[in-house]
C-alpha cells in the first residue's frame, strides 16, 4: 500500500544512521583491544623493568667482584716481580752464558771436525805398527754418529799415541809386506819415533829404512846397513855393549849416515 511522506523520511533516517552505529560499535571494539594490548605492554614493561632492575644490582656487584680480584692479582703480580728480579736477572745471565757456551762448543766441534779430517789424512803416512795399534781409535772416528764427547775421546787417543810413539824408540817383530819382496814376513823392525824405522831380514841379509813419503809409510832397501841395523838392535835389546852405529836416515828427503846411537 502506498506510504506517506512521513513513513518515507522515517525509513530514509534509519538507513542513513545504521552505518553509524556500526561504526561506534567496530570504534568501541578497537579502543577495548588497544586497552588490552595497552595493559599487556605496560605488564611486561614493568616486568622487564624489574628484572633489569635485579640483573642491573648482580651485574654491578659482578663487575665490583671483578674489579677487586683484578686490583689483587695486580698487587700479586708486582709483589711476584719484585720477588723474582734476581731470579730472572740470574736465568738472564745463565742464558747468555749457555749461548756463550753453546758458540765455543760449535766452534769446538769444528775444529774437532778439520783435526779427525787431518788425522785420517795422517794415518797414512804413520808407522805401520802403530797405524795398525791405533785402528779401533780410526774407526771411531769414520763414525758418523759420534758425539762430540766421543769424537773427542778418540781424537785425543790418537794424539797421545802419536806423541808417545815420537818420543820413544819402538822395537818388536813385525809382519810386513814390502814392495819387491814376495808377500807377507816377519821382520825385526826398530822405530825411531815416527820419522823413520828399519826393518830387518837376517836371513836374507836385508835392511829397509822405512819414512813417511808422499803417498804414505814406504820402505826402501839399504842392504849395505844389514850390520850396523843388527848391531843398533843388539845394543837396543842389551845383548851388546853400547857404541855409535852408523845406519841410514832420510833428513830433508835425503838419506846421510847421521843418525847413530
Amino acid at each position: 500500500m502506498p506510504r506517506s511522506p512521513a513513513s518515507k523520511t522515517c525509513w530514509l533516517l534509519c538507513l542513513i544512521l545504521l552505518p553509524f552505529r556500526v561504526l561506534a560499535a567496530d570504534s568501541i571494539e578497537s579502543v577495548e583491544k588497544a586497552a588490552t594490548e595497552w595493559v599487556k605492554t605496560r605488564a611486561e614493561t614493568a616486568r622487564l623493568q624489574s628484572d633489569w632492575t635485579a640483573q642491573q644490582e648482580l651485574l654491578e656487584s659482578t663487575v665490583k667482584a671483578l674489579t677487586e680480584r683484578a686490583q689483587a692479582l695486580e698487587e700479586k703480580r708486582d709483589s711476584l716481580k719484585a720477588k723474582t728480579a734476581k731470579d730472572r736477572d740470574e736465568i738472564e745471565t745463565a742464558r747468555s752464558k749457555n749461548q756463550t757456551t753453546a758458540a765455543g762448543l760449535q766452534a769446538v766441534d769444528s775444529h774437532l771436525t778439520e783435526l779427525r779430517d787431518r788425522l785420517v789424512q795422517l794415518r797414512p803416512s804413520l808407522p805401520p805398527r802403530l797405524s795398525e795399534a791405533l785402528e779401533l781409535a780410526y774407526r771411531s772416528l769414520a763414525a758418523t754418529d759420534l758425539g762430540s764427547s766421543e769424537r773427542m775421546q778418540a781424537t785425543m787417543t790418537v794424539l797421545n799415541r802419536c806423541v808417545q810413539f815420537n818420543r820413544t824408540i819402538t822395537y818388536s817383530d813385525e809382519v810386513l809386506t814390502i814392495e819387491g819382496e814376495p808377500g807377507a814376513k816377519s821382520y825385526e823392525v826398530i822405530y825411531w819415533g815416527l820419522s823413520h824405522g828399519y826393518a830387518l831380514d837376517r836371513t836374507a841379509g836385508k835392511v829397509w829404512l822405512g819414512s813417511p813419503g808422499p803417498r804414505g809409510w814406504r820402505w826402501k832397501a839399504h842392504a849395505e846397513a844389514s850390520p850396523q841395523v843388527a848391531d843398533l838392535i843388539a845394543v837396543f835389546k842389551d845383548k851388546a855393549e853400547p857404541e855409535f852405529a852408523p845406519v841410514p836416515a832420510q833428513l830433508a828427503h835425503s838419506f846421510s849416515q847421521s843418525t847413530n846411537q
